[in-house]
């Protein structure tokens, strides 16, 4: 009887170690996965979160434009005197006159102080259209403000409209030494040149006017119209 019992013991003894062993000799004892599972869950879980979707910037209004950027000159008071100010209807008549999609060009490339796109190099023509109108219709103005994904409607420019934008500010009043218009010998030895001689001259400028009279994306075609514009004004129509 006592012998019965010694051997039980040391057959629990072995099937009480054999677990271990199995386990440093690389064995792989049957475990329940799910319940395996079910203990890392709140360690191994993991959530990705959703990717903003491409270009999903959210467009800026022509106010949030002002208020961050064209305000520095465009604000009653700017330091900058030659940009127009914010509901100075005489400033910004001329400007208005040449329409949205001009006006959206040249705020583009640039004109005179103001650096491309005013300075904002992130801004999409749809945020640059959409603060000239937020300027302009508080200046005179009755402009659409374009939503966003259109196109800004394309149009051409009348001579009368480059020339009250660009060219008449010095040649009414003699500004810089332009030729007024009313000085009709001075139009009569521009207009003896020819048409595309002067045309010429203007696009690489001369004296103090510079290049395509500081219009840098006027086309060839529409310096020679507003020049013969110009020169007919004058009375020396070539």
């Amino acid at each position: 009887m006592l012998s019965m019992n010694i051997r039980s013991y040391a057959l629990a003894s072995v099937i009480a170690m054999s677990t271990p062993a199995a386990f440093a000799m690389g064995a792989s004892p049957n475990v329940d996965d799910d319940a395996v599972n079910a203990r890392i869950q709140p360690v191994a879980k993991l959530e990705m979160a959703p990717l903003a979707p491409k270009g999903g910037a959210v467009s800026r209004t022509g106010e949030q434009m002002y208020k961050t950027i064209c305000f520095a000159c465009h604000a009653q008071g700017a330091a900058i005197p030659t940009s127009p100010k914010l509901g100075d209807k005489a400033a910004w008549a001329p400007r208005i006159g040449v329409g949205l999609d001009v006006l959206t060009k040249s705020a583009t490339v640039g004109k005179n102080a103001m650096p491309p796109k005013g300075g904002a190099t992130d801004a999409t023509e749809i945020e640059l259209a959409r603060a000239i109108v937020y300027m302009t219709n508080q200046s005179g103005a009755n402009f659409k403000e374009p939503t966003a994904g259109a196109k800004i409607a394309s149009s051409e420019r009348t001579p009368e409209q480059i020339a009250q934008s660009a060219c008449l500010k010095c040649h009414e009043t003699g500004e810089q030494g332009a030729p007024k218009l009313s000085d009709q010998a001075a139009w009569r030895q521009r207009s003896s040149k020819g048409i595309d001689a002067v045309t010429k001259t203007v696009i690489r400028g001369h004296g103090n006017m510079p290049a395509r009279g500081g219009v840098a994306d006027l086309t060839d075609t529409e310096l020679k119209s507003v020049i013969t514009y110009m020169l007919k004004r004058a009375g020396s129509g070539a």
